[in-house]
């Protein structure tokens, strides 16, 4: 399995961590045994968890054209019904513009969210193929990532994907914990992905939320369910 680049600066903290504790343990004029053993054991377990936290796992997306899959690991937390008493505000907070906003409300908008705890894989992915656009980076809160409120005012990422049948909208939210969330592909202009390409990535515990337009999809999770990135159909197209 590979990991991403990404993890090396968290493991050298880790590392750096460890040799400060070591050192501050000899300063205390405690045992040598003693001081290594109170630095390296807190720095492995961490310099390990940040491997495992950065894991890449190959998908394999499923071949039906008609699948729409899930773009994070996680829990689905919530599936939402929203029209235009609620829509176009969250739309805005997305950097949407009108018209892209009236696309989606034929007749009503579905929200997936998809809760990641801190053991599950982080990197995201394209739920459908097309021309993903970067609409850009918003400040906001930092709720918890498991509450709803999350999802109307915290700090996130906002990707489109358009393609001839449909388009979703991706939030990348973090919470609290987490204050940084990454978009891979270019984002001063729009590039073609295939369903499960990875777009980027949301560190220590995040949300994930997909708006597809109403009447595009049929979905087949409930609340509850497991999903895995790139892999678990969500939906089907109509």
């Amino acid at each position: 399995m590979s990991v991403r680049p990404e993890v090396i600066p968290f493991v050298l903290g880790a590392l750096i961590a460890g040799t400060a504790v070591f050192l501050g343990c000899r300063l205390r004029h405690l045992g040598y045994n003693v001081s290594v053993l109170s630095g390296a054991i807190p720095a492995l377990i961490l310099a390990g968890y940040f491997l495992y936290f950065f894991r890449d796992p190959e998908r394999t997306p499923p071949a039906d054209p008609e699948a729409v899959v899930a773009g994070a690991d996680g829990r689905v937390a919530k599936i939402t019904r929203l029209g235009e008493a609620d829509f176009p505000r969250l739309a805005a907070f997305a950097g949407l513009d009108g018209d892209r906003t009236a696309a989606f409300l034929d007749p009503d908008v579905v929200r997936v969210s998809i809760f990641l705890s801190l053991f599950d894989v982080h990197v995201n992915r394209a739920p459908i193929a097309g021309r993903s656009s970067f609409l850009g980076y918003f400040p906001g809160r930092h709720f918890f990532t498991f509450g709803e409120k999350s999802s109307e005012h915290n700090q996130h990422n906002s990707i489109l994907i358009e393609n001839d049948r449909t388009l979703c909208l991706i939030n990348q939210i973090v919470g609290p914990v987490c204050r940084r969330v990454v978009y891979w592909p270019p984002h001063d202009r729009a590039v073609e992905l295939e369903k499960g390409d990875r777009i980027g990535m949301m560190k220590f515990g995040s949300r994930l939320d997909l708006y597809f337009r109403g009447r595009d999809v049929e979905l087949v999770v409930t609340e509850g369910d497991r999903v895995r990135a790139g892999e678990t159909v969500i939906a089907r197209l109509r």
